[in-house]
């Protein structure tokens, strides 16, 4: 349920209602406005989200939305449209919404089906559950096909996913047979209502219990089914300012219905001989299927496999979720730097200044590397990430491991020397990257990696300078982020809704495919590269005298911070060079352009009538004053 698919009342009413009672709201993919963490609010009244949901679109996902999250919740999948990604339609992205995703008012937007920096071959959610486990995570939520959805196509919805017990058993009985059940807080969602139904979870194995469409019921959901279409009627499911002002819920009615599912969970334990929930997880001796199936068919159904008691069949393993802690090693090199660098942004404040570190080394095993960093300097500052009186500037020489930079905020900036591994500067958010050959290279950077796959994915805001050819799915999902780059692998700039990419010398199959947003400029000296591009959203336009303007200065910056020799030559030549760059420009970025203009027009030619009329308006109670003075002055005989 994110911010976009339903409406602002409806979100934060939801997270006022669960911060008052101990629970837990979630932000859903659409992020989270930076005003509903801050500190300073009251508890009785407060619009933080605790569960931060990464999804596969990354909306709305900065350093910033990371470092106030309770909990990191990253969606592999959604149980009521698994295998697909989410669908906002335009009509649904408001300005406010477009603001807090970082993308396009009035622009529509798919999250890509899967993560594109994680990847699962696996079949079953039980063996896919003890990955993630192994993978140091410690809550894993299972989703049903019956959950709700406001940003999906129908087909989505009605036919694809599987029930959530069948989910929540599997995944039990296979972390219990690896001794990982006690790592992992299992949570099961999708149409959990009642205290039935948080009882039925809880004996097949679940520690906690979503609820979604319950609550958004008791706040005056009709089951309209129109939450796609922007037209709800009750204001929840929509961002028409007009149907939103028909919103009654209150916090209220959240809080008291959450009551009597407690109550009814009380009552359940009571008729079991429980005591508390905790003896009730993973009780599948006390279930049993109906002896009257509601229809043939359901005759055929066993159910052995999801009533086996993990708990008999494993007895020396223990089954309490998350009773030991999941560790992660930190890596020392970044250990230091924040040491080093506390005092810009400590507790008090910090003070100003500039930092530069020399002559770092990187290895492969120092993985997203300046992540640390970022947090602490997000924690401190937000969004705004350093101010311009100081900065951070670290040097480094090596091999970097995954996700480097990721997540980089404002005022730092990583300078490596060397090459990097896949997911280069992963939700960048305003920080600096460049990256480079070392300077004793003889091979043609334009024709050699220098970074892996996935780079800049997610990426809101800031630079990257990289001297050499990406991966695959470069600046996927870019929403903010501006590049130079000299060449690119296969999908480049997919799904991207912002920012902008230059690429200098190459480019690989299916470049721009499903980009909604952000402009690409890429060198087309051969003039073959336009086989390679996706033309299905997009137009290829040639650049304006202020494109071309912005390119070159972004070319100049390229060259004196990575010494690039095909950079170089362009500039020498720029005249006759400029003329082979093509410009990739979304057509329906490029209709909300054109909707903008005619807004602006429309707002300035409105503003000129009102000032005409009070021009008019001033000149006819001037002359009506003077006709006054006239009458006046007649009657005491001055004229």
């Amino acid at each position: 349920m994110s911010f976009g698919s339903i409406s602002w009342e409806a979100h934060t009413t939801l997270a006022i209602a669960m911060n008052r009672i101990g629970g837990k709201s979630n932000t859903g993919e659409g992020g989270e406005k930076q005003e509903r963490y801050r500190n300073d609010q009251p508890k009785e009244h407060n619009l933080r989200s605790a569960i931060k949901q990464i999804a596969s679109a990354r909306f709305g996902v900065d350093s910033a939305y990371l470092a106030n999250a309770d909990e990191l919740q990253i969606k592999i999948a959604q149980g009521a449209k698994p295998g697909e990604g989410g669908e906002l339609p335009g009509h649904k992205v408001s300005i406010e919404i477009a603001s807090t995703r970082k993308s396009s008012p009035g622009v529509g937007l798919i999250s890509p089906p899967p993560h594109h920096d994680i990847y699962i071959s696996e079949a079953g959610v039980g063996i896919i559950a003890a990955g993630v486990a192994k993978g140091k995570a410690e809550h894993i939520t299972v989703s049903g096909h019956d959950g709700g959805t406001g940003a999906s196509s129908w087909t989505g919805i009605k036919h694809a996913g599987l029930p959530w017990e069948l989910g929540i058993a599997e995944t039990h009985q296979v972390l219990c047979m690896n001794n990982l059940r006690n790592r992992i807080t299992l949570q099961a969602d999708g149409q959990i209502r009642t205290g039935r139904d948080v009882m039925i979870a809880a004996l097949l194995g679940a520690d906690e219990f979503g609820m979604s469409t319950a609550p958004l019921i008791v706040l005056g959901c009709t089951m309209m089914r129109k939450c796609h279409l922007n037209t709800c009627p009750v204001g929840i499911a929509t961002q028409d300012p007009i149907l939103r002002a028909k919103f009654k819920g209150k916090p209220e009615y959240v809080v008291n219905f959450m009551f009597m599912v407690a109550e009814e969970v009380r009552y359940f334990l009571s008729k079991l001989g429980l005591r508390t929930l905790q003896e009730a997880i993973g009780r599948v001796d006390l279930l049993y299927a109906s002896p009257s199936p509601i229809n043939k068919k359901a005759t055929m159904l066993e159910f052995g496999n999801i009533l086996l008691n993990a708990q008999k069949l494993f007895p020396n393993n223990d089954i309490h979720g998350s009773t030991v802690k999941q560790e992660v090693n930190i890596s020392d090199l970044e250990k230091r730097i924040i040491k080093a660098a506390k005092d810009l942004f400590d507790e008090n404040g910090g003070r100003s200044g500039h930092k530069l570190f020399k002559d770092f080394k990187i290895v492969n095993t120092d993985r997203a590397f300046g992540v640390r960093l970022s947090y602490h300097i997000s924690k401190q500052f937000g969004e705004a990430g350093l101010s311009n009186d100081r900065s951070i500037r670290i040097n480094l020489v090596g091999h970097a491991g995954q996700s480097f930079g990721a997540f980089l905020v404002k005022g730092v900036s990583l300078y490596l020397e060397g090459d990097a591994n896949d997911c280069v500067g992963k939700g960048l958010s305003g920080g600096k990257i460049v990256i480079y050959p070392s300077r004793n290279a003889t091979f043609p950077s334009e024709e050699n990696s220098i970074i892996g796959n996935v780079a800049l994915y997610g990426a809101t805001s800031g630079l990257a300078l990289f001297r050499g050819v990406a991966g695959e799915r470069f600046a996927v999902r870019n929403s903010g982020a501006d590049a130079v780059i000299e060449g690119v692998g296969d999908h480049g700039c997919e799904y991207m809704t912002g920012g902008k990419v230059i690429i200098l010398h190459s480019i690989g199959r299916n470049f721009a495919a499903a980009m909604s947003g952000g402009l690409a400029f890429i060198y087309n000296g051969k003039g073959q590269l336009i086989h390679y591009i996706n033309m299905a959203t997009i137009d290829l336009d040639e650049p304006d005298s202020e494109d071309l303007k912005w390119v070159k200065q972004m070319i100049e910056m390229f060259v004196q911070e990575t010494g690039s020799k095909i950079g170089s030559a362009i500039l020498n030549d720029w005249n006759i060079e400029s003329e082979n760059f093509i410009k990739v420009f979304p057509k329906d970025y490029k209709r909300a352009l054109e909707r903008m203009k005619e807004a602006d027009a429309l707002r300035i030619a409105k503003e000129k009538q009102e000032t005409l009329k009070d021009t008019e308006v001033v000149d006819s109670n001037f002359i009506l004053h003077l006709f006054c003075v006239f009458v006046s002055h007649s009657n005491k005989g001055l004229f």
